[in-house]
């Protein structure tokens, strides 16, 4: 990071893209005024404009840079404490923000659909995740039990929620499905699918 940039683009270091992109519209805009002054009043505006255009281009490549880069593990690991926090707003807010979409980003978004229960998106998540990365054995088991809740359920006469409408997304977190668990087998099935679809992720 150069700080002179910054200071070029008369920002501090701290500013956010919009308020970079503010600042840098409005010193153009008065640099390409000035430069028709005569004299080196017009000189200097020019050399400034110059700078200025260097400027940020360097500081707003260097943070798309930046944020990009923050799309590994870290980030990974900010997804799973949202989710094991049961905030699920905000895992599904972080992946959102994500510009690369690799296996584990997938994996994570089947987790998600998976706490809201829908099940049918989160088969079609899992299932990308293991295209994009066949040995990874977390991704087959989570696939595996998955599949064998919605076994259970066809056997059991349940069916799992596969509409994805965020209006009625307070039955969707569990509302209907843990009310149906009555049996002690179903129970122990819906325990352990969950612990090692969702905590797995750690």
């Amino acid at each position: 990071m150069d700080p002179e940039n910054y200071k070029i683009l008369q920002v501090e270091e701290t500013a956010t893209d919009e308020e970079i992109e503010a600042s840098y519209q409005r010193l153009k805009a008065q640099y390409n005024e000035d430069k028709w002054k005569d004299g080196e009043e017009g000189n200097n505006a020019a050399r400034m404009l110059t700078r200025l255009e260097t400027a940020y281009r360097e500081v707003m490549d260097e943070r798309r840079e930046k944020k990009q880069n923050t799309s590994g593990a870290d980030a990974f690991e900010a997804v799973g404490d949202a989710i094991r926090r049961g905030d699920i707003a905000a895992a599904q807010q972080l992946l959102d923000g994500f510009n690369e979409r690799n296996a584990e980003w997938h994996y994570l978004q089947s987790v998600v659909f998976y706490k809201k229960n829908w099940i049918n998106e989160c088969k079609k998540q899992l299932e990308i995740a293991m295209q994009l990365d066949p040995p990874n054995q977390k991704y087959r088991t989570a696939y595996d039990k998955l599949n064998s809740r919605a076994q259970y359920q066809q056997q059991t006469g349940g069916a799992p929620n596969t509409n994805p409408n965020p209006a009625s997304d307070g039955e969707q977190m569990g509302g209907n499905w843990c009310a149906q668990c009555a049996s002690m087998c179903y129970t122990c099935l819906c325990v352990n699918c969950l612990y090692n679809l969702c905590c797995s992720c750690r």
